[in-house]
């Protein structure tokens, strides 16, 4: 749906998807739901973001403003965060939301495909997009429901992996889900998506190695580093140097970084309320802004460091889950299962590398937090370590206080309240 499907209140928009989101808590209400396991790390994290998140915003110059923009910020994170959290209480249950994406990302990318070819959104009749679509360089740059056609070629980008990691359980869906992934990137024509389906690939390919990470992670830090003694300019204008369509502003995306490191003493402590000195041009739509287009830098811009910071550590969290749980339950789960888990790892690597060259400003974010609540609830039950009563039972030598506990589930309820039958009989009994 598009973000020109809603209600708006007062200052407050209803986008349809947040709609769906008070929806998702009144089911958890009505029914009783609760989240899988207890609270983890990666649940304080995020509860710790959003609230420096409303914190944050009693710095700036609007409060009344900026603090409903950051409560709309924070529903929509920990909203689809924690519902998906309930919702799948068992890595099969990410493994059938892998598959759900994938059926209804086939409906959505033919869609953007037809818009590829005839330059019609169809999308455009729900409202907040535009009937015709952006043309750069002669390329038309499908959109779809989303607010840009880079957002959109990149929600097909980090749903790829998701889709491979279905391979092996359910190989007509990831085909499905592999060629809807792929024709949502194609019918977007930009970089962005590409590069970020190149990093998926990427992540993907690196489980032959996933015992050495170690060495390839400190082999990256290295090599950015000789890159930054070796070239005049910094690093990170590496990524100026990116386009594949020839219609990209990848300069733009260097140049970005560079004026927060130069500016970042109007930001550093709870974000900043105007950019547009930043660089040289602005924007149409802002006349107290650049184009804001990293989403590091955003969190930056909205909450200063400490709001940046504490985002790059929900990703990093994420990343050591990943990691964890491979290690810990390597014994516990097939391949097929311990491959889905690092699939969501790519696909988070995905994510983490488009935030260099985007901003998720509309529905996007959904597939981050839904990789992120994947990812925190399958860590969740591969790692911990339930008692299992079938294996003590076979055993040759049960404990014996499970072995009464069994013995007392199996029996008639009038048997179990007879108050004649002693211990010592009932323990007869069970063997």
């Amino acid at each position: 749906m598009t973000l020109g499907q809603g209600v708006t209140l007062g200052p407050v928009h209803l986008f349809f998807i947040r709609m769906v989101i008070a929806v998702g808590f009144v089911r958890v209400i009505v029914r009783g739901e609760r989240l899988a396991g207890s609270l983890t790390s990666l649940d304080h994290l995020m509860l710790a973001w959003a609230t420096w998140a409303l914190i944050s915003s009693f710095f700036h110059k609007d409060i009344s403003g900026v603090l409903v923009n950051r409560l709309g910020l924070v529903y929509n994170g920990c909203g689809i965060y924690f519902l998906l959290r309930v919702f799948c209480q068992s890595l099969n249950d990410v493994v059938r939301l892998c598959r759900i994406t994938a059926l209804l990302l086939i409906p959505l990318s033919i869609i953007m495909f037809s818009e590829k070819i005839t330059g019609h959104n169809l999308f455009s009749a729900l409202g907040g997009v535009s009937e015709l679509s952006e043309v750069r360089n002669g390329r038309v740059r499908a959109q779809g429901p989303f607010a840009h056609s880079i957002l959109a070629g990149t929600a097909g980008a980090v749903s790829l992996p998701l889709m491979i990691g279905l391979w092996q359980q359910h190989r007509k869906t990831a085909i499905a889900g592999i060629v809807a992934c792929c024709l949502m990137i194609v019918a977007s024509a930009s970089s962005g998506p590409i590069m970020s389906s190149l990093f998926a690939m990427g992540a993907l390919f690196m489980w032959y190695w996933r015992d050495r990470m170690w060495l390839i992670r400190w082999f990256a830090v290295l090599a950015y580093i000789g890159a930054d003694l070796v070239m005049k300019a910094p690093a990170y204008y590496l990524v100026a140097r990116i386009d594949l369509t020839g219609s990209s502003t990848s300069w733009h995306r260097a140049k970005l970084i560079e004026a927060a490191l130069e500016h970042i003493s109007e930001w550093w402590f709870a974000g900043t309320d105007y950019t547009r000195h930043w660089i040289a041009y602005g924007v149409g739509w802002s006349p107290d802004h650049v184009d804001i287009t990293n989403h590091y830098i955003y969190m930056g811009v909205l909450g200063g460091l400490p709001l940046m910071l504490l985002f790059i550590a929900i990703l990093a969290k994420a990343f050591s889950f990943v990691g964890q749980t491979l290690r810990e339950a390597n014994n516990n789960l097939s391949s097929a299962s311990r491959f889905m888990i690092w699939a969501l790892g790519a696909s988070l690597f995905s994510h983490a590398a488009s935030f260099l060259s985007i901003s998720y400003f509309d529905q996007s974010f959904v597939f981050l937090y839904l990789t992120l609540a994947a990812i925190s609830s399958a860590s969740i039950q591969t790692m911990r370590s339930p008692v299992n009563t079938e294996a003590i039972a076979s055993s040759a030598t049960p404990f014996p206080a499970v072995r009464y506990h069994r013995w007392l589930i199996h029996q008639p309820l009038n048997d179990t309240l007879q108050p004649s039958t002693n211990l010592t009989e009932r323990k007869n009994r069970s063997s």
